[in-house]
């Protein structure tokens, strides 16, 4: 299947030419570049990787509200105007292996979702202080425990879709804008019964740059699965 990744970036300039030639090297793989206006040049050296990509690599500049979720959604609408069968989620710091990659949209052939999971069998992560793996394990308990969502690990941003699960998100609905933004769109396909599967990862520690994690981050994490489930009526009519 012809795959589109979509990576947002937000200072990123040394991490984003190996990931897009690691990217490249599969076939059927081309790339979306969402910087968000980048203060170190990442717009730059994505425009320069369209250059050398024709037809493989393309770069979309945000300058509207800053945002996580907002840049996906703006990839999302140019995704969903390219003749692609499954369009990814990724990070663009190497924490998403893209060797694992084929994986995942292997698995999109049977499923609507495919989620790249650290905590299904054969899944993992390296390189993260015991803290932050205890962290990140409560993370995923607490939102399936509000939720009700069946998938181990809500909150991984290494993705596949097929196009037209995609296409049926309501995307204008959707408010958050941090991390919780993945939690969102999961939990909108599984209210409107999407399959949802996963593949394991094993996810490491950046590259380069600083982990773009705030207490305000963490803050909207804590509340969005809360949100979800007491507008989950409205959600329903949406879709």
């Amino acid at each position: 299947m012809t795959t589109l990744v979509i990576v947002p970036t937000y200072n990123e300039r040394e991490n984003v030419p190996p990931l897009v030639d690691a990217l490249v090297a599969h076939e059927r793989v081309n790339v979306l570049i969402v910087d968000d206006n980048s203060p170190d040049g990442t717009g730059a050296v994505a425009d320069d990787l369209a250059a050398r990509h024709p037809g493989r690599v393309s770069a979309l500049h945000r300058t509207a509200d800053r945002g996580f979720g907002r840049s996906y959604i703006d990839g999302i609408r140019r995704a969903l105007r390219e003749p692609v069968d499954v369009i990814a989620q990724m990070d663009a710091d190497f924490s998403h292996d893209p060797v694992r990659l084929p994986a995942l949209v292997a698995a999109a052939e049977g499923a609507d979702v495919v989620i790249g999971s650290r905590y299904t069998r054969g899944g993992g992560i390296r390189n993260w202080s015991a803290q932050r793996r205890l962290l990140s394990r409560f993370a995923n308990v607490y939102v399936r425990a509000v939720t009700g969502l069946r998938a181990r690990d809500c909150t991984s941003g290494f993705r596949c879709w097929r196009r037209d699960a995609l296409a049926a998100l309501p995307l204008d609905q959707f408010v958050s804008d941090g991390y919780s933004f993945l939690v969102e769109m999961l939990f909108v396909a599984a209210q409107q019964g999407q399959r949802i599967a996963e593949v394991p990862i094993t996810y490491v520690e950046r590259r380069e740059g600083e982990s773009k994690m705030s207490r305000g981050v963490i803050l909207e994490s804590a509340v969005t699965p809360w949100r979800l489930v007491a507008t989950r009526g409205r959600v329903r009519a949406i879709v």
